[in-house]
């Protein structure tokens, strides 16, 4: 069984070359982001990855997480490896260094969460819970709430937690029903249960600060009447230190189809007379406030999307090298060959692999763009970029996702009958990867948010501007000579028109037939993610080909075309009937009345 190996080598590509990290590292507050400094975060995160958590993955899959007297312990060496991940300081890669953090760029953050991811996804999940609550602390927090907490969280001494759902709730977070009741001291008394709660409990930290969502009692009904609380496991004492046991304990973990390791707690707050809380920001404003911790989980989300392509492809690629099996086709009498060289073989590898370099590509351009919305010095450059961000959150969490699932089931396809046998490991990846496009809101809901909030209220305006800039690729295409790019040219205009047709159709129908609109929406999620990957493919293919033109002989560039190549005939070919199922696919959609199902 093949171990995981960091694509290093595209990474710093993708980085340097499509997501302008020259330009990141000029930026204010992100000037420490060198190239030499890139590089080797870069090579020892890629020697963690390898080397630490990715010989835990299948043992941690086996073992699982375990459950008993309301605590759970971790399988065997995750939590000497959590404790080496803090000590070299990966918790603190992209936080702020006022609380004790490296302020790290976050496109140079989402390559090296993308080896965690693809290397140990169980494992990858504690970090990035504990980084989207490190940000809403740092943006709403009161001084005393970030003296409190965000240091110890920021080294990773301290998890964290995201707690939402509830067993009444889903992902209708008006129905909550979690209450808190105000202390003399200033303090929340906090009672109710919470579900599918991602390390809400294990043995890897001294403490694990949970994010709570409850109602006070002059709450009003429905969203608006949400707060955000701080629940620690340990309360803290004044000089820093642990203090007494919080009535907040995890009652059971789920058994689940995949990620094992990674302990999906029920938690109930204040059975015991009433766990101790602490009011984030403003009464009222707790979904907005986490908001900011599902946003920043939504795009590391998408992020394993693009991990479980990589880690798919890789495993596969390995066996389909190794794999004797049959003559090669059109060859009678000849030897047996590895099935890497069967043209079906071939497909479904290129599929897997040209997926994988478009999502990564994808995701750390919108990363540097989230950069450049923070820290560039010009308001209006920051704008336009976080409009950018907003508009391809969805995309990332959503499109890559679904890709994730797929590409890890090709994978077992690749391996044949062998995929279906668990000592091979495809199968691992498949079961770990169906969740992301399920929590922190599933793809249905990443396509509305993206249809809705992110188009139809500002009539389209930032899609098209998006538009502009994939066709002012044209004339850099047409420059171009030889078949390669006559076909990567020929297939992303027309796909980039598919895109501009069902969002013009989108924006003019959202108003007047919202349930046709919606019918439409994850199908355009699936046409915008499939058109932006085509679009940085095809930036990358220009690339390659310069760097060609200009006397480079690395194999990495001419395999760059190829694959921009595959990725045009049979990614981007899919476009035309997307759109078409956006604009013409309500009908059937809702045909069917409710008792006819």
């Amino acid at each position: 069984m093949s171990e995981y190996i960091a694509p290093v080598r595209d990474m710093q590509f993708v980085l340097k070359e499509l997501a302008g990290l020259d330009q990141v590292a000029k930026l204010p507050g992100c000037e420490e982001a060198t190239p030499d400094l890139v590089d080797a975060v870069l090579e020892e995160a890629a020697k963690f990855a390898e080397g630490v958590l990715s010989p835990l993955n299948v043992p941690g899959d086996q073992e699982g997480a375990k459950w008993a007297d309301k605590a759970v312990t971790m399988p065997k060496g995750f939590k000497e490896a959590y404790k080496l991940f803090a000590e070299s300081g990966w918790t603190a890669l992209q936080c702020e260094p006022e609380w004790g953090g490296q302020g790290l760029p976050k496109v140079l953050g989402a390559a090296v969460s993308e080896m965690w991811k693809s290397a140990n996804h169980a494992f990858s999940l504690c970090p990035l819970l504990t980084n989207g609550a490190i940000e809403a602390l740092v943006l709403t927090g009161s001084d005393e709430l970030k003296k409190t907490y965000l240091e110890k969280m920021v080294s990773g001494e301290w998890t964290g937690s995201m707690n939402l759902t509830e067993p009444n709730a889903g992902s209708d977070l008006a129905a909550v029903r979690t209450k808190a009741e105000p202390q003399a001291d200033g303090s929340y008394k906090v009672f109710g249960q919470k579900i599918f709660i991602t390390y809400g409990d294990h043995d890897m930290a001294d403490n694990i600060v949970h994010l709570v969502l409850a109602r006070t009692p002059t709450a009003p009904e429905g969203v608006k009447g949400i707060s955000l609380f701080v629940v620690p496991k340990f309360l803290v004492n004044a000089d820093g230190s642990l203090g007494a046991r919080n009535d907040a304990y995890c009652v059971s973990i789920e058994h689940k189809l995949g990620i094992h390791a990674s302990p999906t707690a029920v938690m109930a707050f204040g059975d015991h007379g009433g766990a101790v809380g602490y009011l984030v920001g403003e009464e009222n404003r707790g979904l907005e406030y986490m908001f900011i911790m599902m946003n920043a989980a939504r795009f590391g989300v998408g992020l394993e999307g693009v991990a479980v392509c990589e880690r798919a492809y890789q495993r596969a690629r390995d066996y389909a090298r190794d794999r004797i099996q049959c003559t090669d086709i059109g060859v009678r009498g000849g030897p047996k060959v590895a099935i890497i060289a069967h043209p079906d073989v071939r497909r479904m590898l290129m599929s897997m692999k040209s997926q994988a370099e478009a999502s990564r590509a994808l995701a750390y351009v919108v990363a540097a763009a989230h950069d450049a919305a923070i820290h560039h010095p010009d308001p209006e450059t920051r704008k336009q970029n976080q409009a950018f961000v907003d508009l391809m959150i969805p995309v990332v969490k959503g499109w890559s996702t679904e890709i994730g699932i797929e590409v890890a089931s090709t994978g077992v396809q690749v391996h044949g009958g062998m995929g279906f046998i668990e000592e091979t490991g495809a199968a691992q990846h498949l079961r770990d990867a169906r969740i992301s496009a399920i929590y922190e809101g599933t793809t249905g809901i990443q396509a509305n948010d993206l249809i809705g909030r992110k188009m139809a209220r500002e009539g389209g305006a930032t899609l098209k501007v998006v538009i502009g800039m994939m066709r002012a690729l044209d004339a850099d295409l047409a420059k171009q000579d030889g078949e390669h790019f006559v076909a990567i040219r020929a297939r992303f205009t027309a796909a980039v028109n598919a895109v501009e047709k069902a969002g013009d159709w989108l924006v003019k129908t959202y108003a007047s037939d919202v349930r046709s609109a919606a019918a439409g929406a994850v199908p355009f999620l699936r046409l915008l993610g499939v058109v932006a990957g085509g679009w940085q493919m095809a930036r990358a293919a220009l690339v390659a080909q310069a760097k060609i033109a200009g006397g480079d002989a690395d194999p990495f560039y001419v395999a760059k075309i190829g694959t921009a190549r595959f990725y045009a005939d049979h990614l981007l070919s899919q476009a035309e009937g997307l759109a078409s199922s956006v604009t013409d696919g309500a009908a059937g959609v809702m045909a069917l009345a409710d008792e006819m199902f």
